[in-house]
């Protein structure tokens, strides 16, 4: 399906019943990637999977901006007039969500992201090195959004008020202690640095990702998940 919000056209596909769920993927993938998740998340939810702008089916453009990604999540919500959803962002997905969550802080019921980054030195040097060769090399927009984008402040963070699971893997491409100021930075805030995992390891692809999601939206209302060392 597709809908036209925020001068683009997002193409999305919707499975299941139940609570409304925002799957958003990562920078240079599609909506496809969560397949094995969704088969079993759309037994507890509707799920919405979103082609972000520039990617997969949705409208292709010449540069892209997280604040814009975000604002098409938040006009693709009102639009569907979908209540108080569930998200969950992966890496880049997860940027749009926190942005989403306190430039809209009544917008969702609860957010999980996993492997994302509040600034491009949030991404361990090495990595962040390669990037900058590649983005040289290719002039991509999608790699020049990471090198450019995010710069999300402590204070914005702090601005969230919805239950907000933090993850990444131990092996993950963002430095841990990134992760952790993130997670620090939100009020409530819970963290999961899940062993042996690399930065899509257990989204892409995965059935684990589903195993996450629907353990922390069982226990957000009364038992959040405490942080794990």
């Amino acid at each position: 399906m597709q809908i036209d919000v925020n001068g683009c056209t997002l193409y999305y596909e919707k499975v299941g019943t139940g609570q409304p769920l925002i799957l958003l993927h990562g920078n240079g993938e599609t909506h496809l990637i969560f397949d094995k998740a969704t088969a079993l998340l759309r037994e507890y939810f509707t799920v919405y999977l979103l082609d972000s702008r520039g990617h997969g089916q949705s409208s292709k453009v010449s540069s892209l901006h997280y604040t814009d990604m975000a604002e098409d999540v938040r006009c693709f919500i009102e639009a569907l007039h979908l209540p108080s959803p569930f998200l969950y962002g992966f890496s880049d997905g997860g940027i749009i969500g926190l942005m989403l969550a306190y430039s809209c802080p009544t917008l969702l019921s609860g957010l999980i992201v996993s492997g994302a980054n509040a600034e491009p030195e949030g991404l361990k040097l090495g990595w962040l090195r390669l990037f900058r060769l590649v983005g040289h090399l290719t002039k991509d927009p999608k790699i020049t959004l990471m090198l450019q984008e995010p710069h999300m402040t402590k204070e914005q963070l702090a601005a969230i008020t919805v239950p907000t699971l933090v993850l990444a893997g131990s092996r993950d491409l963002i430095a841990e202690a990134h992760t952790r100021s993130i997670a620090a930075a939100i009020p409530g805030s819970c963290l999961r640095i899940l062993q042996g995992e690399s930065h899509g390891s257990y989204v892409v692809h995965s059935e684990k990702i589903a195993s996450l999601i629907l353990e922390y939206t069982k226990t957000i209302a009364t038992h959040p998940l405490q942080p794990e060392e």
